[in-house]
């Protein structure tokens, strides 16, 4: 049969076209389901050793472990994010209304507390009396507010869509932990047709990668706006409730918990609450310092992989494919540093190439 299709090129190609017809006629029916699928595939393999735990707790009971983990899942991770959002969209009202009083509202001279902030207090004060001599300072904040405004909503997306996602991610998540072994050993398989023991190499480094984003990115996110939220709780700054919601959303997108704690801070200041403003700094420089240790120490635990090369991959993701690209984008970095690697050590050393290819076959 291999040496008919050798010398029939044309059957060859023919056959290779309805394959890849197919497969893409596959993906286009499965479209739909695709976000899911990746989401539940990257929380599953991110909370798999969780899940093995629970299990051996639980009487070695598949289907215990599966139900807690489901129910883990929704308490842990959607709730509190469609929360988050709902939270969000129901105070656009107090956020527009906020962004229109910028046009209207006038900044002739800094407060006192601008000046002596340290190194830059002056620069900023002299900057200040500059722009509001023109008129133009109220004009300018607002339209940076409604640009980050506008951009921020578009990632939230239409949040009838975002929770039914949501809830496919759990069902799509509880069939995976149930069939977990099966499901990764036909990827394992699937990898080793294809490139061998690096193939099946680069399957468990994006695993690794995932589990590593899941800890450094997640885990700080949720610190940070943890912490932050309390911090503005004890200060009494109006709407901590969204703000927290709103830090948690940056903190995803690597943006950070500074900008709001800071901008609480600064408003604590212009009411006049000086000790309020202080404390909300020295709180604005726990939660900024956090992200700096925590995340460095968690993605460590993951994965072994160059950091600077994890967060590149979880800014560049987020941007490509939206939120679940925080966990696509540092695997598929973390898997094309491996392979050229590994190549590159092949080019070297030909035997480790010859190695590859006897193991491929």
């Amino acid at each position: 049969m291999t040496s008919t299709m050798q010398r029939d090129p044309v059957r060859l190609l023919l056959g290779i076209a309805i394959l890849g017809g197919l497969v893409a006629t596959s993906f286009w029916i499965l479209r739909p389901f695709l976000p899911a699928l990746i989401w539940a595939t990257m929380v599953v393999v991110a909370t798999w050793p969780m899940m093995l735990a629970v299990q051996r707790r639980l009487w070695n009971r598949r289907l215990l472990a599966t139900a807690v983990m489901t129910v883990a899942m929704l308490l842990v991770f959607v709730i509190p994010l469609v929360l988050a959002i709902v939270t969000i969209v129901d105070h656009m009202d107090v956020i527009t209304g906020w962004v229109k009083s910028l046009q209207t509202r006038t900044f002739d001279v800094p407060p006192e507390w601008v000046e002596k902030i340290p190194f830059a207090g002056a620069r900023i004060g002299d900057a200040w009396r500059e722009q509001a001599a023109t008129g133009e300072l109220g004009a300018r904040l607002s339209t940076w507010a409604a640009i980050i405004g506008a951009w921020f909503v578009a990632q939230m997306g239409d949040l009838g869509g975002l929770v039914l996602q949501f809830l496919m991610t759990v069902a799509t998540a509880a069939i995976l932990y149930a069939k977990g072994e099966t499901a990764a050993a036909g990827v394992i398989r699937f990898a080793r047709t294809i490139g061998g023991d690096r193939g099946e190499n680069s399957i468990v480094l994006a695993a690794q990668a995932i589990r590593g984003v899941a800890l450094g990115v997640v885990v700080t996110a949720i610190a940070q706006a943890g912490i932050g939220g309390i911090g503005l709780g004890i200060a009494g700054v109006p709407y901590a409730a969204v703000l927290t919601a709103v830090m948690l959303m940056l903190s995803l997108m690597q943006i950070g918990a500074v900008p709001v704690m800071g901008g609480a801070a600064i408003w604590a200041f212009m009411q006049g609450h000086t000790g309020w403003g202080i404390f909300l700094i020295v709180w604005t420089i726990l939660v900024g310092g956090l992200d700096n240790v925590l995340r460095p120490i968690l993605i460590r635990r993951g994965v072994d992989l160059p950091l600077l090369l994890i967060l590149v991959g979880v800014i560049g993701g987020l941007v490509a494919f939206g939120l679940v690209g925080l966990f696509v984008g540092p695997a598929v970095l973390a898997v094309t540093y491996r392979l050229m690697q590994g190549w590159t050590a092949a080019a070297a050393n030909p035997s480790v190439l010859a190695d590859d290819r006897s193991v491929a076959s």
